[in-house]
């Protein structure tokens, strides 16, 4: 059975992966989304994995959280970050394991 859809819906589907292929359009960006895929991390574990200032991954934190890729949560003083759906950090990987080949 098939369903029918309007022109509009493959549209908003097409706009709706643009605007997260661009939220991940940044180097650190991938790399926070690769870091978190193997779990929650505070903003410190982030800045050592990566090897760039905290201003700067508090930076691109604040994109992929007004994107939505990334949810934070407050524990005491500290702000634990994880991944909002799993499936981003595919496409991440992906072409990471890709742009290796």
């Amino acid at each position: 059975m098939t369903t029918t859809s309007s022109p509009e819906e493959p549209i908003q589907a097409l706009q709706a992966a643009s605007e997260l292929l661009r939220a991940l359009a940044s180097p650190v960006r991938l790399g926070i989304v690769s870091e978190l895929s193997g779990g929650s991390k505070h903003v410190h574990e982030l800045v050592t994995a990566l090897g760039v200032s905290q201003p700067l991954v508090s930076q691109h934190l604040r994109v992929l959280r007004s994107s939505r890729i990334v949810a934070a949560r407050r524990h005491a003083r500290e702000i634990e970050y994880s991944l909002s759906d799993n499936h981003v950090a595919h496409i991440v990987l992906d072409a990471i394991r890709h742009a290796q080949e």
